[in-house]
């Protein structure tokens, strides 16, 4: 029983959506979470929720979105986080590799949705790209009472143990399965049982030996049990052991 903690099912690679739950279906996948760019896809998001059992959400802004980010579109967030299968507020954070030239709205917008899922007691998705040290600084002047997850994770051992210490999981993506990884599959093993998450971020980097092609929910057991053997664990024992964690975390899944 696999759980994606992370996705984009609102991409128009993964239309229809029926196909892509009858396949994650048919290869164990039980629980998945549609994580939000901005009002539409949060909004999206609540909606396939709301159709299909297996189906969360989180709501929030993407930091590369935050020129959309108003009060309207504030209040559309927490509107859609108020649902039953909204487990987080997300994906939010910082990216100064596409465009470094908003750190400060994504700073404020950053700490804004911090805010809202500790007004709402939800936990908080993390996106952190060529923004470590900014990234760690608001996580510490701005604690996430509830927790988090930093998703897709692709930075140090010295980094993965302070999110440890801030109450954080560690979701790894299809990048770890990648030869050219580096230090990812030193960090997979280093991390306690009881810290890591499974995810996909489909469409996007899709697991070996499908690199390359559009992801879906459904590689995420290649993913996980990737992670089983690295670590030398028995594979179904780790995918419970991951769907336990994310229940830990997202206290709204089921």
């Amino acid at each position: 029983m696999y759980i994606d903690t992370h996705c984009h099912l609102d991409d128009e690679k993964l239309s229809p959506i029926g196909r892509v739950v009858e396949e994650f279906r048919r290869d164990g996948v039980s629980r998945v979470i549609n994580v939000a760019c901005n009002e539409k896809s949060s909004q999206f998001g609540k909606a396939i929720s709301e159709k299909f059992a297996e189906i969360y959400f989180a709501s929030g802004f993407h930091p590369s979105d935050v020129a959309g980010y108003n009060a309207t579109t504030r209040e559309k967030i927490i509107e859609c986080a108020k649902s039953e299968k909204c487990v987080a507020i997300g994906e939010i954070g910082l990216d100064y590799y596409w465009d470094d030239s908003q750190k400060e709205l994504q700073k404020q917008v950053f700490v804004e949705q911090i805010e809202i899922a500790n007004f709402l007691s939800l936990p908080i998705s993390v996106h952190s790209r060529n923004a470590t040290e900014d990234t760690l600084k608001i996580l510490r002047e701005n604690k996430a009472i509830y927790g988090g997850v930093m998703h897709c994770f692709s930075g140090s051992i010295e980094t993965a143990k302070i999110l440890l210490n801030s109450n954080f999981y560690i979701s790894f993506a299809g990048p770890v399965t990648f030869k050219n990884s580096k230090n990812l599959p030193e960090i997979a093993s280093f991390l306690p049982s009881d810290r890591i998450l499974t995810e996909t971020d489909s469409p996007y980097l899709a697991p070996t030996p499908f690199r390359g092609t559009v992801n879906s929910p459904k590689n995420v057991s290649l993913i996980t049990n990737f992670l089983a053997n690295l670590r030398n664990e028995d594979e179904q024992s780790f995918a419970s052991s991951v769907m336990q964690n994310a229940k830990n975390l997202f206290k709204k899944l089921k």
